[in-house]
């Protein structure tokens, strides 16, 4: 260029200046690199904790029926009691029948929409409650099997509702479910053959590992269930009347440990919002049908609760085609 001084042409280092410049840019990509780096490894680090929160525990292979073993295991309790869950008397509905039923030395109380004796033998889904406790909303959950022309029986367990009985935290309860399917088929008007097994959040648990214990079921449908209790007592250990520390105890909750145990066909619901029951369920899925077994994990539109209604439609057509 021209010097503005003197007017005589001065040369230009243009590699130099180019220098200059790659070199600042350098510099902004090195920069941006960090920066990019940073990012994956905080995108690597949320992922890492998630998928510790969600990941399915690895049990060992299963080596005996879930029935089989719950013939020689006994629960050891911490401490002995009713379900912490608080609980009122309800009035009973309308057209509704509250039977008593024995489970071992304890007798226990369920509700019931008894059909007609002398009509035709209806099929019947027995209903198991979410949480600790039984109210009217629980026996409202299910209305829409009634309306698909189910009888349905939603038991209230031992340690709910003041019932007698140890509160156990998905234990000693599977008996009282086996112990209200075998009464359901005894109701006049129902089919004996043609009974159903179902439950939301802890009764979908139950249903789960009753499904695992009798043969009297013909299908069960589970809608947001917990087939792993080592990742269910994990952030609420208070939960859990005995030692956490005891594998076993958590083992013999977990229809993840014995997923060649179902005795009729299953369908684990789950709904597209709530991930913590998703990679567990699909586990169980995976193992049992390596085993031959008509068991699906599914996901539906949903939380925890809004879930339920789109998946009991599914499970009552699941029912209805039931051979």
């Amino acid at each position: 260029m021209r010097c503005p001084q003197c007017g005589e042409m001065v040369p230009i280092r243009t590699k130099s200046v180019r220098k200059s410049g790659g070199s600042g840019t350098k510099w902004i990509l090195i920069v941006l690199g960090l920066f990019g780096l940073l990012g994956l490894g905080c995108c690597g680090g949320i992922g890492f904790l998630f998928w510790s929160f969600v990941k399915p525990t690895d049990f060992p292979e299963q080596t005996q029926d879930y029935a089989d073993a719950r013939k020689t295991y006994k629960t050891q309790l911490l401490r002995q009691g009713a379900s912490h869950q608080p609980w009122k008397p309800e009035t009973l509905p309308e057209s509704v029948r509250e039977v008593t039923f024995k489970s071992g030395d304890l007798q226990l109380k369920a509700w019931v929409n008894q059909p007609p004796p002398d009509g035709p033998k209806k099929p019947a889904v027995l209903f198991l409650h979410g949480g600790f406790s039984f109210d009217q909303l629980d026996w409202d959950h299910c209305r829409q099997f009634r309306d698909d022309g189910f009888v349905t029986m939603t038991p209230m367990l031992r340690g709910e509702n003041g019932q007698p009985g140890n509160y156990t935290l998905f234990y000693d309860e599977v008996d009282d479910v086996i112990a209200a399917a075998e009464h359901l088929a005894t109701i006049p008007g129902v089919d004996p053959n043609r009974i159903f097994v179902a439950g939301h959040s802890a009764g979908g648990t139950l249903a789960l590992l009753a499904a695992m214990t009798s043969k009297r079921f013909k299908g069960c449908a589970s809608f947001s269930g917990s087939p792993d209790q080592v990742a269910f007592v994990r952030d609420q250990p208070d939960l859990a009347p005995f030692d956490t520390n005891n594998f076993k105890e958590l083992e013999m909750r977990s229809p993840l440990a014995y997923p060649k145990s179902f005795k009729c066909p299953v369908r684990l619901y789950w709904g597209n919002e709530e991930h913590v029951f998703k990679f567990s369920s699909q586990r169980v899925a995976k193992k049992s049908q390596a085993s031959g077994l008509d068991v699906q994990a599914i996901e539906v539109p949903g939380d925890h609760t809004t879930s339920v209604d789109p998946a009991m439609r599914l499970a009552s057509t699941f029912f209805q085609q039931a051979k």
